[in-house]
């Protein structure tokens, strides 16, 4: 699974944008400032604004350049092109000017770490079943599990943050999100049993019930 460090200290920004990223497969470190970006390790590639709180992106880029040759995008609103060209001319992968469409900036960060070289295993392992997140395909026992889109993206969730408590306010939020409507709790309840018949959980081994709380995925040793 590969990391990202965003660098951006617009809080809506950072939520919907982390929550993207996450459900492709990648691991989101958030930074507001330099001063919090400088004590971030173990990432692949950063995601990083100019106009910062403590300081300019600009700068920050090329200290880490110094450390480091790891791909940066761009990810500002500030559109001028000499503010373009000297983002490309200091060596960054990418300029992307806000607002702009999530879908195209994933397939460029995937591009960037393509070209570094920095791709991980896009599949998601846990008792037995396997998530392909580049092809959304699930599959169990190597014989594919047909799931919705919706239905996969709850399971990923699930598996993302397996061995932790993921709530039913969490998932709520996440599907509204995907749906572009309200849902209730019942109908969260209806898509977390039709994924345990799915993937052969009726007994609810796999994914727990946290009772009033919300749902863990254990993994068997």
């Amino acid at each position: 699974m590969n990391t990202i460090l965003l660098v951006e200290d617009s809080e809506s920004i950072v939520m919907g944008l982390k929550y993207s990223l996450e459900q492709e497969g990648f691991r989101v470190i958030s930074a507001k400032t330099t001063a919090e970006a400088e004590l971030a390790t173990n990432y692949d590639l950063i995601l990083l604004d100019i106009t910062l709180p403590d300081g300019n992106g600009f700068d920050f880029f090329k200290e880490v350049k110094k450390k480091e040759d790891i791909p940066v995008i761009f990810l500002t609103a500030r559109d001028e092109e000499i503010d373009i060209v000297k983002g490309l001319d200091l060596g960054a992968e990418d300029y992307i000017v806000k607002p702009f469409r999530v879908k195209e900036l994933i397939s460029r960060i995937k591009v960037a770490l393509r070209r570094y070289n920095k791709i991980t295993s896009s599949i998601i392992e846990c008792n037995g079943i396997t998530l392909d997140t580049e092809n959304m395909e699930a599959k169990k026992d190597g014989q594919r599990i047909e799931l919705t889109s919706l239905e996969f993206k709850i399971l990923l969730m699930l598996f993302t943050n397996k061995n932790k408590l993921v709530t039913r306010e969490m998932i709520l939020n996440k599907i509204w999100d995907l749906a572009g409507n309200f849902v209730n709790d019942n109908t969260l309840t209806v898509y977390i049993k039709r994924i345990r018949e799915k993937i052969g959980d009726n007994d609810g081994k796999t994914i727990k019930t946290i009772r009033g709380v919300g749902y863990k995925v254990d993994e068997k040793n």
